[in-house]
């Protein structure tokens, strides 16, 4: 096995945005990105302070959801372009990582 350079991006949203679907299609569809991760948070909250939880009394369809994906460097730094429309500000974390490939 080798070690290639891969540049791993963290998307931070709520559900009750609707461009959790779109992203997606976005990174499957048209990016073609190598692998993409959905979490769905049970609570967080942001820059407004706003809590989003989920809990017994309240069954809030307005959670955090983190879309992970990873591809090379130079992709994602396009992609990255690419979703300055779509995603807000402040809500996009990357980082280089070392992805495990057969040679």
């Amino acid at each position: 096995m080798k070690q290639i350079t891969v540049t791993m991006v963290r998307v931070y949203l709520t559900e009750a945005e609707g461009k959790l679907d779109p992203l997606i299609k976005r990174l499957h569809d048209w990016e073609k990105v190598r692998g993409v991760t959905v979490f769905r948070g049970i609570s967080g909250f942001g820059q407004s302070g706003e809590m989003h939880s989920s809990n017994l009394l309240s069954m809030s369809l307005n959670l955090p959801v983190v879309v992970e994906f990873f591809d090379d460097p130079e992709k994602v730094a396009s992609i990255l372009e690419h979703l300055e429309g779509m995603v807000a500000p402040g809500h996009i974390v990357s980082w280089n990582a070392s992805l495990m490939v057969d040679e």
